[in-house]
């Protein structure tokens, strides 16, 4: 039913608005009171009440086609093909009435191997130029230039209804409780999002997508950011982690060369020379709070003119940004295309990875702030995805909270756990990869106790791993943890390698990482991984 519920979407010439360039769509942007023109020259735009991802409104329909292939609870909530097609419904009703509609038409997926077709219709120009920064438009250098998209090779479409939220009664029809729902059918290519005008779920249901399909293709699909030695094309880092963890920020070094920020595949054929590393994505989607010239050039230069500012607090007379206001949200985002970062790769491909870098926001002050990691000890927590949900990246989330997610992704991955954990171990295998475990959180105690990890030390630590000079150096096992941790690193004090010398009380400081052990491993209990990844797990 749903091909015909989209044949009934108004897509005529005369009132949809294709492929603007993003000038003409910052334009009618500002013209409809979508948003403003930032001093940088940003457009500033704003979400309501949805400042971060809805993950407890997001459905994925149950069809006989798919079912078996899903790793089911969590946050992969089932919603009958009946009720799909009730909301597909009512996002294109609401589409069919506005006066005109935004269409943009181009790829997810860098290496032309195993990339997606997108088609995305929005009913704002401002969530229409958001997906041109971070999706590949075609006819674009990242694309190739004769690439051309189409709905009939492998295209999905995403209908955003995002001012068009569910009434009491249709809440009581669907069986939800919420005026927001983000509706997405694997079997059918569509994503319908109805209630939030928050942009990054857009972005996200095609990773979504993109983590379904790549495992069959051979491609590991990952929630990582990636950048490669400028002068070493073979010196290709993954950094792993959740949102607000240091993905966009530690990518983006002015010594390297970025692939991408966010989400990624990892083939052994296409991408680099002989398979590897390629972006998903064409822009990067950076948090904004706290954002400084000195301590994140790079991302601050490409806020300009083609870019978005999501919830970001500008003066009204002046329109200078003000990133250390969390007046609209702690979430506040800019986006901007790959290509206004320095030196970035385009297209985004490169070989295979040296260093995979896991990164954890730990609450609780107790994780080392760097460890190297055993092939087992890899897969355990790669498995449990140890870190904080940072303020703002999902609603309600008012300050840091302890939380596994699957893989680094949980919310974005279909497929039980166990697939993504088998693949990153022969991945890593196959190409002789080192693996390490950063925790860019809190150090000297809990959060509201201890402090965060400066960036120049976290920067320290990337450095020392991508340089080499961090593989071969002594390391001495946590007593707790079990994680081999360095006796030094360049340009770290020597105290800080020790998370229990940073605190006032060591025995506090053995209470809470027995605490935060014990959440392991209450945690890999919903797993069925082999006993030598469970051993490898804390001691605790």
């Amino acid at each position: 039913m749903a091909a015909s519920l989209l044949a009934q979407l108004d897509l005529s010439p005369s009132r949809v608005h294709a492929n603007l360039a993003p000038a003409k769509l910052i334009e009618l942007a500002i013209a409809r009171g979508e948003g403003q023109l930032a001093s940088n020259g940003g457009l500033v735009a704003t979400t309501g009440d949805r400042t971060g991802r809805s993950p407890k409104d997001k459905y994925l329909e149950d069809t006989a086609a798919v079912h078996d292939k899903i790793g089911w609870g969590g946050f992969n909530l089932p919603i009958t093909p009946a009720n799909f097609d009730i909301v597909t419904k009512i996002a294109i009703d609401h589409l069919n009435s506005r006066p005109d509609l935004f269409t943009f038409e181009g790829f997810v997926g860098a290496d032309p191997t195993h990339r997606i077709n997108a088609r995305v219709v929005t009913e704002q120009a401002w969530h229409s130029l958001f997906i041109r920064t971070l999706f590949i438009p075609q006819g674009s250098k990242a694309a190739g230039e004769n690439a051309k998209w189409s709905i009939e090779n492998n295209g999905w479409t995403i209908l955003n209804a995002g001012k068009r939220r569910l009434t009491a009664d249709e809440q009581a029809k669907l069986g939800v409780k919420s005026p927001v729902i983000i509706a997405q059918s694997l079997e059918k290519k569509l994503v319908v999002i109805v209630g939030s005008e928050y942009a990054g779920e857009m972005k996200k249901s095609l990773f979504y997508a993109m983590n379904f399909d790549m495992p069959e293709a051979g491609v590991f699909p990952m929630h990582c950011s990636a950048n490669v030695a400028k002068n070493d094309p073979s010196n290709v880092a993954l950094f792993f982690g959740l949102s607000g963890t240091g993905k966009t920020t530690l990518s983006a070094d002015p010594n390297r060369a970025l692939i991408g920020d966010d989400e990624h595949g990892w083939s052994d054929e296409g991408g680099g020379a002989g398979g590897g590393v390629f972006n998903f994505e064409g822009g990067c989607y950076a948090k904004c709070i706290k954002l400084s010239k000195s301590g994140e050039p790079q991302i601050w230069d490409a806020v300009k003119f083609g870019s978005v500012l999501e919830n970001v607090v500008i003066d009204p007379v002046t329109r200078i940004p003000d990133y250390d206001s969390d007046k609209l949200a702690e979430n506040s985002r800019a986006t901007y295309p790959i290509d206004y970062i320095p030196d970035a790769i385009i297209p985004s491909r490169a070989g295979h990875p040296k260093n995979v870098i896991f990164l954890t926001a730990d609450a609780y002050g107790v994780m080392p702030p760097i460890a190297k990691l055993t092939r087992e000890q890899a897969m355990y927590y790669f498995i449990n995805g140890y870190t904080s949900k940072l303020a703002g990246t999902e609603l309600g989330v008012k300050e840091p909270q302890p939380n596994f997610s699957a893989c680094f992704g949980g919310p974005f991955l279909p497929r039980p756990a166990m697939v993504y954990a088998e693949m990153l171990a022969a991945k890593v295998s196959k190409h002789n990869a080192d693996v390490w475990l950063l925790n860019t959180g809190w150090t000297g105690g809990p959060y509201g106790v201890g402090s965060r990890f400066s960036l120049k030390y976290t920067r320290a630590f990337v450095t020392a791993i991508l340089n080499g000079t961090l593989r071969n150096a002594k390391f001495t096992p946590d007593a707790i943890f079990g994680l081999p941790l360095p006796d030094s690193v360049e340009g770290v004090p020597s105290e800080l390698l020790h998370p229990r010398n940073t605190w006032k009380d060591p025995a506090a400081y053995d209470a809470q990482a027995k605490k935060l052990a014990q959440g392991f491993r209450d945690n890999d209990k919903k797993f069925a991984m082999p006993e030598a990844v469970r051993a490898a797990g804390p001691r605790g």
